[in-house]
């Protein structure tokens, strides 16, 4: 069978150990996302199996109407919005789901917001520049972080926090903050209180119909002076426009940025890029080597299993 591997950005995957599991397929690697179905289709139009990279391509009906040939996607990691399930059942495509880990994505995390807490990006660029201490930053001790959404990632941002001798205030559905109690940790009483208390707040929220703008300007707009935002999560949780206003009105005073809402950009004029008290990354929440023979070996696992006519992990059993 033809094997598609999508949105290989840095020509990494066929480098990864677990790349050995596809030796003797018919393999091809696009290194770039194409957005357009039509455009789309006809690089993958002999492919009979498609292999995602996380959630950098979507799949939609209009794809999936374009590809009679296809017959699995194996998806690294677990399904979300990127994909309609739905769709690939009514077109007889079987879908095979992968597994991930929170340990990449939580250290990111706290690397963003350390980094954005003491302005190291900014220093580093000015004392390229031939300057020398031109801001000052600040400590984590001390600092109440917020935590809204309470899973696997934020459970390790909780105890990062507590290693720095910060304090944690935990936001998010009852399960979450009940869960935040029994760890040791602070839960907020209201969104207004975990907005207007938190000296730093970092999402955590899986993005769904209910998530999707979660966060208001108006939330933003409590945060104290000199707060800072954190988002490796999701760029949709954030209502269109609220935080680029709301940066500009002084609350959150810093915002550290891991995930926008068109991937992957390369306009180097992007505004968010421009504003200096922001420190943008691109997207290497889960970008990480041990990470990537995670995601991978699963799906390539997936992909084998499949062929050798034994499925595993599929998400729509009904298909076969």
């Amino acid at each position: 069978m033809k094997i598609t591997i999508l949105d290989d950005y840095q020509n990494a995957i066929e480098n990864l150990d677990c790349f050995n599991l596809l030796e003797g397929q018919d393999v091809q690697i696009l290194h770039k996302t194409e957005r357009d179905p039509q455009k789309l289709s006809g690089l993958l139009k002999d492919s009979d199996i498609i292999v995602l990279t996380r959630e950098r391509t979507e799949i939609t009906k209009e794809l999936l109407d374009l590809l009679p040939n296809l017959k699995l996607i194996s998806q690294t990691g677990k399904i979300s919005n990127h994909l309609n399930l739905k769709e690939c059942t009514s077109h007889k495509i079987a879908v095979a789901e992968g597994i991930g880990s929170p340990i990449a994505p939580a250290e990111l995390t706290w690397a963003l917001l350390m980094n954005t807490m003491r302005q190291i990006p900014q220093a580093i660029e000015a004392m390229k520049m031939g300057k020398w201490q031109t801001n000052i930053g600040s400590t984590i001790h001390g600092k109440t972080i917020g935590i809204w959404g309470y899973g696997k990632i934020g459970q390790k941002i909780a105890q990062y926090a507590k290693v720095f001798d910060a304090k944690v205030l935990v936001w998010g559905s009852k399960n979450s903050r009940n869960k935040a109690i029994e760890d040791g940790f602070n839960s907020a009483n209201s969104k207004k209180e975990f907005f207007e208390t938190a000296d730093i707040i970092t999402l955590h929220l899986r993005l769904n119909e209910a998530t999707n703008g979660i966060v208001k300007e108006s939330d933003l707009l409590q945060m104290k002076k000199n707060s800072i935002l954190i988002n490796t999560a999701r760029a949709e949780l954030i209502e269109k426009g609220a935080l680029i206003s709301a940066l500009k009105q002084g609350k959150p005073a810093f915002a550290g940025l891991d995930v926008y809402e068109e991937e992957p950009i390369y306009d180097s004029n992007f505004e968010l890029f421009q504003m200096t008290n922001v420190v943008c990354t691109p997207h290497l929440g889960y970008v990480e080597k041990n990470g990537y023979e995670l995601y991978f070996g699963k799906a390539f696992e997936n992909v084998i299993n499949y062929i050798n006519g034994n499925p595993t992990n599929i998400a729509n059993p009904e298909v076969l």
